[in-house]
């Protein structure tokens, strides 16, 4: 059976409307309008235990919706969703206490008080037994290279420490799940890299199930085999980044660096790109045309010091995807 389940899930919001002004106001208090948002209608999907899914969409495409329900916050209008056998909404208080979310915005860290002491008032909230707590928590510190700063007020912490503690807070009661939402966002490069290496490390040795959703498309790069986007409430496609990429476009790049700044290049099937100083980007596509033969035709009308093929980056695969949403099969 998998591990989370999610079969026709439905939400609808309504919302409230009124004219403006006072007259507005007045007719409001009477009779008041709303509006129907359907920010889901009818996702499925499921995930086996261990699996790493990037969930990703624009905003208001139903992710935090989506999420709030598998968390148990928000009840659905319709459908059905089973995660480890239990079904969120009806059973909140046994299944919060098996899952873990870490918001890159919001912390669950308490503001003026060390880091540790927010370790320990977590531990008595979730009940987790001493030394259990205390080897969860050593593991925690030294993956995450906490000892430093474990007896620093949260308040004085740079965002990338926090965000550190707020995985390591996540995991203190070894959840089985753990959604992550822009787990990254504002972080520097090394913190993320940092943080990027944390998630893998959950992943694969503790064998959580993860649901991470980010606008980073770094992040879904090297953290996820699978993804699943959502848009205006629907699925639009699920599958390897490999697979989407293959649905939407075939293109592939040839980015050149040239030993002057003198470049003139038409071939039937190849476009330029970008031209920015000495380095040109060609566009071709490799089921027309093989990258070994524009390499060739370039090298032999070109000096050239180096050059490499790449995919189109997986922003504009994701932009692409959005824009023919009405023409992809999911």
């Amino acid at each position: 059976m998998s591990h989370i389940l999610v079969e026709d899930l439905r939400k609808t919001f309504f919302v409230s409307e009124r004219s403006s002004g006072l007259f507005g106001s007045i007719r409001g208090l009477v009779q008041r309008k709303t509006r129907k948002i359907h920010a889901l209608k009818g996702v499925s999907f499921s995930l086996e235990q261990g699996e790493l899914v990037g969930y990703i969409g624009p905003n208001g495409a139903g992710k935090s919706t989506t999420i709030k329900i598998l968390s148990g916050i928000l009840v659905p209008s319709g459908g059905k969703c089973i995660i480890n056998g239990r079904t969120p909404w009806k059973d909140r208080i046994r299944h919060v206490g098996r899952i873990g979310v870490v918001f890159g915005q919001r912390s669950q860290l308490w503001w003026d008080l060390p880091v540790i002491e927010s370790f320990d008032l977590l531990r008595d909230i979730y009940c987790v037994p001493q030394l259990e707590y205390r080897k969860t928590c050593q593991e925690m510190i030294d993956l995450l290279s906490l000892e430093s700063f474990l007896y620093t007020p949260v308040r004085q912490l740079s965002l990338g420490q926090r965000m550190r503690c707020d995985f390591a807070a996540a995991m203190l009661h070894r959840p089985e799940i753990l959604f992550l939402d822009e787990p990254t966002i504002g972080l520097d490069a090394v913190s993320k890299l940092a943080v990027r290496k944390f998630i893998k490390t959950l992943n694969k040795t503790y064998k959580v199930t993860t649901i991470l959703t980010t606008h980073d498309m770094d992040d879904i790069e090297v953290l996820c085999d699978r993804v699943i986007i959502i848009g205006a409430g629907e699925i639009l496609c699920d599958g390897t980044l490999a697979m989407l990429r293959s649905q939407v476009s075939s293109r592939r790049y040839l980015r050149i660096d040239l030993t002057n700044d003198d470049f003139f290049f038409e071939e039937q099937g190849v476009n330029i790109i970008s031209k920015e100083g000495r380095t040109v980007t060609l566009s071709f596509d490799p089921t027309k045309l093989s990258a070994a033969s524009v390499i060739s035709q370039v090298t032999s009308r070109h000096e050239v010091e180096d050059l490499f093929v790449e995919n189109p980056p997986i922003e504009e695969i994701i932009a692409e995807l959005y824009a023919n949403a009405g023409g992809i099969s999911t």
